[in-house]
């Protein structure tokens, strides 16, 4: 029984390092920039049962659940017994598994006594795949036609020979063929990897051990969630989130509404009561919507629990068709992180009833743009730009700055802009916390960031964000995030406002991109706060002056020794030319 034991362990542990070197192998055999530097590329191990076995590091719940989800429309499509060694399947539809149509997942069968055991799948966002804007982020799109090729499961490779058929068609569906091919030949060597990984696992432990280990991996890990969930007092506990705008133009109003009914270490998750679904990009998927559901529960009762099948089985989960949460095609999803986000904020809210010390203020949003052009010296070019918003407090904790955490859940961070410098047309101006834009509270919201990106060649830019319009609310008194958005700085000096979702607007060179993403809410009545920590805020930039003595009651005498760090109370870095 040790034995077993031990064996389980090393080789779940092993299942885990697989998948890590699964997504090194992604990140360093691709093409485009946002891959490269900000490392977003996400790699899992599954079984022929369609079950998620492992995710790395790098995988949030949402790429994870894609490729669970994934893997079951490939199977059907694609049975068992008709898969060849060194087969590899693509696709990107978001009613059969996937997210929206830049974000590609590869499955590659691993075989062992002529059967296909075990799957490796990589996910990542590619350059660009057609779609009315450049990077496969339409923010007015109206359905799924306007936002790029969409493929239903095909084989990318048969028996180890690429399919040229297939290849052809994603070359001519791009505005940029050899970064997409680059990216999708990324994603092929990282499960590729993978497959070499398993086949010597499968090798040294034997199909029969290595298959009771995963049952074991998987049993364990359902009796940790079920047993962080039953710390949770049994009931039933309500949440919601407002979203925005769906991109569309028109005024509907969106909410996300939520109830999980706790019993003994199971949930049932209830969306009745969501908007119906959108117009505009905001839908999001089914596997995306479980992914953010888990991940939700999760932040709350424990996100050191393992990423697997075993994690899924206490849950059942009530998705309305036609709604925000599971949408009827063809709807556009290209901006599912809004309703995602959502799904997290409202369980978090609705389990915050149940525990008070959840609770967490709101968060601010991921703020999203894809810039680019074609010149001359530039040639065609574009990349996908992420920015980060402020996270919201939690009682007796202020929230992170530029983290938000609740959109991605990995390791991922902001891209560096020197390698952005060196390859486009653009300088970055300015790249830094924003002050005053954590809402204020006995416990600070996390700061926003403020962003400038300057032209040198004729381009067109799409932003797409939310909770631009509707601050991060805060809690118990605390306020709520500053707002952020987008403006585009005109070489004459005329600054002009962008919607948080727009598409294909033109930028001259000298024209200057502005994002400043939103702040997160704040907890507690700010007067409450203590003053050591008032004066930090002041030192660090958090804090301007006029905020510490008009919000928090630090006045002009306590802060006269307090010297503001350089560039005026913002943490930043400034540029006026290369």
């Amino acid at each position: 029984m040790m034995l077993d034991t031990v064996r389980t362990e090393v080789i779940g542990n092993a299942l885990r390092l697989v998948t890590e070197e699964m997504g090194v192998a992604v990140v360093r055999s691709s093409y485009s920039s946002f891959i490269q530097e900000s490392v977003e590329a996400s790699a899992s191990i599954l079984d022929a049962q369609g079950r998620l076995l492992s995710a790395g590091h790098e995988t949030n719940p949402l790429h994870s659940s894609s490729l669970r989800c994934g893997i079951r429309s490939i199977i059907e499509d694609f049975p068992l017994d008709t898969m060849h060694a060194g087969d590899v399947y693509v696709m990107n539809d978001p009613f059969r598994g996937g997210i929206h149509s830049n974000d590609l997942l590869v499955l590659r069968p691993v075989f062992a006594n002529a059967l296909p055991l075990y799957f490796t799948g990589t996910l990542v966002h590619v350059a660009d795949l057609g779609g009315a804007a450049a990077g496969g982020l339409p923010a007015n799109a109206t359905d799924f036609f306007g936002e790029g090729l969409l493929l239903p499961p095909v084989p990318l490779y048969v028996a180890g020979e690429e399919n040229s058929d297939v290849v052809r068609i994603l070359a001519h569906n791009t505005r940029m063929p050899e970064n997409l091919l680059g990216d999708i030949r990324g994603l092929v060597a990282g499960a590729n990897v993978g497959a070499m990984r398993m086949q010597e696992l499968l090798e040294r432990f034997g199909v029969e051990p290595l298959a009771d280990a995963v049952e074991g991996l998987l049993d364990q890990s359902a009796r940790l969630m079920e047993h962080a969930l039953r710390a949770v007092p049994d009931g039933s506990y309500e949440g919601g989130f407002d979203i925005d705008d769906d991109g569309s133009g028109d005024s509907r109003e969106y909410t996300v509404k939520v109830r999980l009914t706790v019993k003994d270490g199971k949930v049932d998750v209830s969306f009745d009561g969501t908007s119906a679904q959108a117009r505009g990009i905001i839908n999001a998927a089914y596997s995306q919507v479980l992914g953010s559901t888990l991940f939700g529960l999760r932040a709350c009762v424990g996100m050191n629990l393992p990423l697997n099948e075993g994690s899924f089985r206490p849950l059942t989960i009530n998705l309305p068709l036609g709604t925000l949460v599971n949408p009827r095609s063809p709807a556009a999803c290209n901006g599912r992180i809004v309703t995602c986000t959502a799904i997290i904020e409202a369980i978090v809210s609705a389990l915050s009833k149940a525990r008070e010390e959840l609770a967490m203020a709101a968060s601010g949003i991921v703020h999203i743009y894809t810039l680019g052009g074609s010149g001359p010296a530039s040639g065609q070019w574009g990349y996908l730009g992420v920015e980060m918003g402020g996270s919201g407090a939690r009682f007796g904790m202020d929230g992170p700055d530029a983290s938000s955490a609740a959109m991605f859940g990995s390791g991922r961070s902001t891209t560096d802009v020197e390698p952005l410098e060196a390859r486009y047309p653009i300088i970055v101006e300015r790249s830094g916390l924003l002050r005053d834009s954590g809402g204020a509270g006995q416990w600070r919201g996390g700061m926003g960031t403020e962003t400038v990106v300057r032209v040198l060649d004729d381009a067109r830019v799409t932003v797409r964000t939310d909770r631009v319009r509707l601050a991060p609310p805060g809690l118990d008194g605390g306020r709520p995030g500053v707002t952020g958005g987008y403006a585009i700085r005109r070489a004459s000096g005329r600054t002009v406002a962008l919607p948080g979702k727009a598409m294909n607007v033109a930028m001259e060179v000298g024209d200057a991109l502005i994002m400043r993403t939103t702040g997160g809410g704040g907890v507690g009545l700010p007067e409450q706060r203590e003053r050591q920590l008032v004066l930090e805020d002041l030192r660090s930039g958090a804090v301007s002056r006029s905020a510490a003595e008009s919000i928090y009651g630090v006045g002009a005498s306590s802060a006269s020794n307090v010297h503001a760090p350089r560039g005026d109370g913002e943490t930043e870095r400034r540029r006026n030319g290369k």
